[in-house]
């Protein structure tokens, strides 16, 4: 093992009879978060809304930013999961995932 790698810990946030909604938590180089992995499940259609809000990576600098129907750049902007881009079916999801919203 690298020296200053963790292995994940698995962490459960919800247990019912036949569900169980957890988390990986990993080391401070980086991972998923919680409010990720739920955003990431909503975005999917787990919770059965229409997800309209896009969040995008900036190129230039790395930043998520999420933008909203109606936003001047809403139509340009493009979906690419491979970037770390994705959906949120309300402002509140993005802003848990440490998104901000689009100044335009």
């Amino acid at each position: 093992m690298r020296p200053g790698y963790r292995n994940p810990q698995k962490s459960v946030l919800f247990r019912a009879p036949g569900l169980a909604i957890g988390a990986l938590a990993f080391g401070a180089a980086g991972g998923w978060t919680a409010s990720d992995l739920l955003a990431s499940w909503s975005a999917s259609g787990g919770s059965g809304q229409s997800c309209k809000i896009k969040g995008n990576v900036s190129i230039a600098t790395g930043e998520r930013i999420f933008h909203v129907p109606g936003q001047r750049r809403y139509a340009e902007t493009k979906i690419s999961p491979r970037y770390g881009e994705r959906w949120f079916c309300s402002e509140f999801e993005a802003w848990a995932a440490g998104w901000r919203k689009s100044k335009s």
